[in-house]
């Protein structure tokens, strides 16, 4: 696999600067993308000295806290976008999540991938971030929109349909067009790294299953925590 310099990587700043050089220009915020990005940089290069000692450490009360951790900021991310920022909307938020990914998680560590040990930080660590990321986005969407509905006073319902059919659109648009329009970011990775690209088509359903199901599931707990759990209703 090839090594990327510093000095190779910085040339991608350049597309960036141009980007941000029009956000600023279109909505006068001259701030935002610099800050997402110098964020971005410096939380990737923790999380890689991070992850080095966790694969070595193997333990599960370090990769329990770890993925606490990971869903407790990925739940105030999500509360960023929402109107209610109640303890009460946010603890729906988490709930949806917490149940959806853990859901999903189990499936493909112990049935899935069939792992030996249910705590193997390689694989558990990576997965759970892809699933909570996902959600985050799916979950973001919906209640972005969800509120937005409401506020024009269109019924629970209403705005449970449209909302829902809104926070889909990325995740279905993904599944048509993944091996026609690009090759999704985990598979070529790991065609990059060497791996068999029929071995990586099968990680990449197992994603790609993941994605879809996994926002959609925590978003559909969501609205059922909103309507106090009524299922059907």
């Amino acid at each position: 696999m090839v090594t990327i310099s510093f000095l190779n990587l910085s040339i991608m700043l350049l597309p960036l600067a141009f980007v941000g050089f029009f956000y600023y220009r279109y909505t006068s915020d001259k701030k935002e993308i610099a800050y997402a990005s110098l964020r971005m940089v410096l939380q990737l290069t923790l999380i890689g000295y991070v992850l080095i000692f966790i694969f070595k450490t193997k333990d599960l009360l370090i990769g329990s806290f770890i993925l606490l951790f990971m869903l407790i900021f990925a739940t105030f991310i999500i509360l960023r976008v929402t109107k209610d920022k109640s303890l009460k909307n946010y603890m729906h938020i988490f709930i949806a999540t917490f149940i959806s990914s853990f859901i999903h998680l189990f499936l493909i560590i112990v049935i899935v991938l069939d792992l030996d040990s249910l705590y193997e930080p390689r694989y558990v660590i990576p997965i759970a971030g892809m699933i909570f990321a996902n959600s985050m986005n799916v979950i973001s969407l919906a209640i972005e929109r969800f509120e937005k509905e409401l506020s024009r006073n269109e019924s629970f319902k209403k705005a449970r349909e449209i909302s829902f059919k809104a926070s889909m659109i990325p995740q279905i648009n993904s599944l048509l067009a993944v091996g026609l329009v690009a090759l999704p970011g985990m598979m070529t990775g790991q065609i990059l790294s060497g791996v068999d690209p029929l071995i990586a088509v099968r990680y990449q359903i197992m994603i790609m299953i993941m994605a879809i199901s996994s926002g959609g599931m925590a978003t559909i707990f969501y609205y059922m925590l909103k309507s106090k759990l009524k299922v059907f209703n």
